[in-house]
């Protein structure tokens, strides 16, 4: 089911300059049992006149970015002493080095990513280190640039969620591709970058509050059974001004909502419909909220952390289908207004005392790639055609369109026995 890739070589980066020999703690948000995954980005790009002097730029410039962001060249570990009172892992910084791969395909081509993979896994040798336990000792930064059939390439980046969250990943890639672009630029000594992973840290918190997307609610259909047991189809809809225009419309006796907000409770009624579920389960969508500007004081610009808690919608089947667009679209509204400083101190609370962790029945979760800049990262050999994940599962991602500033894309991975009438669902909001 996976695409015939060849690495040619593998080399280990190191930062070009001395960085310091340290170890830093993580939060306890970045120590989150459920973020010790890898972030895995796909930019697809046209095909490129100059290959060789390509690969040598951006190993020069991965070296280069690796000085300001030195912990992406360090090891992930669980922390001897449990972690106090921030979070149980470290990043042991020696400069030990990210990896860098270079592979080939005699199969894939720029055209092949306008449709969604055949299989889940269809593109996973887009980047073939495929890290199970980031505590393992595997570098946190993982490049591997693929040349394809048509000339094109394929530029896939892993990198360890403990580390770093979406925003803070897209600023380093941003750094990345203009020390690529421009071997003279020296952007590095410009842009901000922030550590300071002690500013979430636990704190005294005034009220014990409700954190929903902690609960577990009862599995009354064999849920988590069915996700793992059934064949999932990846899809993917694009959603363009008009039609998202047209989902705040149908959502409009709530007031103002943003895109993000209609097309997020759009997509949660669309899927749950399609999945043929008792009335009476319970359902949640699951979203992360950038908390950089909710908490007080404000996280430092640049800070390159986990700052974001999850966002948590949730309802019974029988009221999101029966309900109406309006009704899951004030859910996730909902949502997102409670979080506030008080909520995040509190979220920190319960991930390091309890080790709280999402639940994963009745659960989609959605991640927001669309407003990261992923679609504006040149390295020097234009704009990407594509934007994406190496891997399309059941997380829901929201991903930017190239050229198409407006345009958002749905990607999601579902039961083979609910996609057709999932995509009739989503592509058809009035039903």
């Amino acid at each position: 089911m996976g695409t015939l890739v060849n690495v040619k070589e593998a080399t280990v980066i190191t930062p070009s300059d001395q960085t310091p020999s340290t170890v830093l703690s993580l939060s306890a948000l970045d120590s989150q049992l459920f973020l010790r995954f890898t972030i895995e980005y796909l930019l697809v790009y046209t095909p490129v006149s100059d290959p060789v002097s390509l690969s040598d730029r951006l190993k020069l410039a991965l070296s280069r970015s690796l000085v300001p962001y030195f912990p992406f060249s360090g090891r992930v570990r669980e922390r001897p002493d449990g972690g106090g009172g921030g979070g149980n892992l470290e990043v042991n910084c020696r400069g030990q080095g990210a990896l860098f791969l270079e592979a080939v395909s005699d199969h894939l081509t720029c055209l092949d990513f306008q449709k969604p993979p055949r299989h889940v896994t269809s593109w996973r040798k887009l980047l073939s280190l495929n890290v199970v336990d980031v505590l393992a000792g595997a570098p946190p930064l993982v490049v591997q640039l693929t040349w394809l059939r048509d000339g094109g390439a394929a530029l896939a980046v892993g990198v360890n969620h403990c580390v770093s969250d979406g925003i803070g990943s897209a600023e380093f890639l941003t750094l990345f591709a203009e020390l690529s672009r421009d071997s003279l630029s020296q952007t590095e000594s410009k842009r901000k970058h922030a550590w300071d992973r002690h500013l979430l840290n636990r704190s005294p918190v005034r009220d014990s509050l409700n954190h929903p997307e902690f609960n577990r609610v009862p599995d009354l259909c064999g849920f988590v059974n069915r996700f793992n047991a059934e064949r999932l189809v990846p899809t993917s809809v694009v959603f363009e001004k008009h039609r998202l225009t047209e989902l705040k419309k149908l959502a409009s006796r709530l007031g103002e909502s943003t895109s993000f907000e209609v097309l997020s409770a759009h997509v949660w009624r669309s899927w749950a419909r399609s999945l043929n579920l008792p009335s009476n389960q319970s359902l949640k969508l699951l979203f992360s909220i950038n908390i950089r500007d909710r908490v007080e004081p404000s996280l430092p610009t640049g800070f390159y952390g986990n700052a974001f808690v999850v966002g948590c919608a949730q309802t019974t089947v029988k009221d999101l289908t029966e309900k109406g667009l309006s009704h899951a679209t004030m859910l996730v509204k909902q949502a997102k207004e409670r979080v506030g400083d008080d909520y995040v101190r509190s979220v920190v609370e319960a991930v390091s005392k309890a080790g709280a962790c999402p639940d994963s029945v009745g659960v989609l979760i959605l991640s927001q790639w669309s407003r990261l800049g992923l679609e504006r990262l040149d390295f020097g050999f234009g704009k990407p055609v594509h934007v994406g994940s190496v891997c399309c599962d059941r997380y829901c991602l929201l991903l930017p369109v190239p050229e198409q500033s407006d345009a958002v894309k749905v990607m999601v991975a579902v039961p083979s026995s609910a996609v057709d009438s999932y995509e009739n669902l989503v592509m058809s909001p009035n039903i």
